[in-house]
């Protein structure tokens, strides 16, 4: 295979990623990190490196949007990124000296755990009564809805925090934004509404990326020929599936993306089994 078809290979498949991620909410990066070791047999250290990069432009590009127009809880999200940071950091740091075998198999299971919270229940009340602590901090807020807008606070706030944590060390191991972890963390135990902590999540985690992108760029493990078509794919997909989204029903994107992505997960884990990376 010549340089110039891997790269348009990669950058139709990068392209795919983000308009996946984009239509579900879990980010180009579940996609792209298979892609490239499953089909092009890349090391998955440099896949990671490249999904990092991927992910800080489409956090980019998407959270300006989301800040806008006011439904970002700007405050909470720098406050939390003081988990995620430490965690990133911290897993990049990991992934550097585990082998990559162990990385594949782990991948797998988050990925299997990011398709399970697609399909849960989401929250969409506010919680009229919050902890003593949100109040401290002044993470309390409101967002805007047709309706007008609607204040919420927050609770259970040190384990939101520890939660965080533990989704920047597996943001900065595999390379993801780990959106389903720092979704769970809002939303099912500090009580955010959907919303809310969907778009602070796409606002976290380009910064939660940039600190672990750090560690795999000093180690050699960002490769230009694929991080560059990498980015722009997932760029033009994350793009284009901000258009489609309105006019597609994405309960039933959802529940196609999950049984794909459960293929992907069960052949990572197999393959990372068998000693295949």
């Amino acid at each position: 295979m010549t340089i110039l078809t891997f790269t348009l290979i990669l950058l139709a498949g990068a392209y795919l990623a983000g308009l996946v991620g984009s239509l579900t909410g879990l980010g180009g990066g579940v996609v792209v990190i298979p892609l490239l070791t499953l089909v092009f047999h890349v090391d998955i250290r440099y896949a990671i490196g490249a999904a990092l990069l991927a992910s800080i432009a489409n956090s980019s590009g998407a959270a300006s949007a989301y800040v806008k127009e006011g439904i970002t809880n700007i405050r909470l999200g720098m406050f939390l990124e003081i988990a995620t940071t430490v965690g990133a950091v911290g897993g990049a740091v990991i992934a550097v000296y585990t082998p990559t075998n162990t990385i594949a198999i782990l991948f797998g299971v988050i990925l299997l755990f990011s398709a399970a919270m697609t399909i849960r229940k989401k929250n969409e009340e506010a919680l009229v009564n919050g902890s003593a602590l949100s109040f401290k901090l002044k993470l309390n807020n409101s967002y805007p809805t047709k309706e007008g807008k609607v204040s919420y606070q927050l609770k259970n706030v040190g384990a939101g925090f520890s939660i965080m944590a533990l989704a920047g060390v597996m943001s900065g191991l595999l390379g993801i934004g780990s959106g389903a972890l720092k979704v769970l963390a809002m939303d099912s135990t500090m009580h955010i509404p959907f919303k809310v902590s969907t778009t602070t999540s796409n606002f976290m985690i380009g910064v939660t990326a940039a600190a672990s992108a750090v560690v795999y760029l000093q180690r050699g493990y960002m490769d230009p020929g694929i991080a560059f078509p990498v980015v722009l794919g997932v760029l033009g997909g994350a793009f284009t599936g901000s258009k489609l989204l309105s006019r597609l029903d994405p309960k039933v994107l959802k529940y196609i993306f999950c049984l794909a992505i459960s293929f992907v997960a069960a052949e990572m884990i197999y393959n990372g089994y068998n000693h295949q990376f």
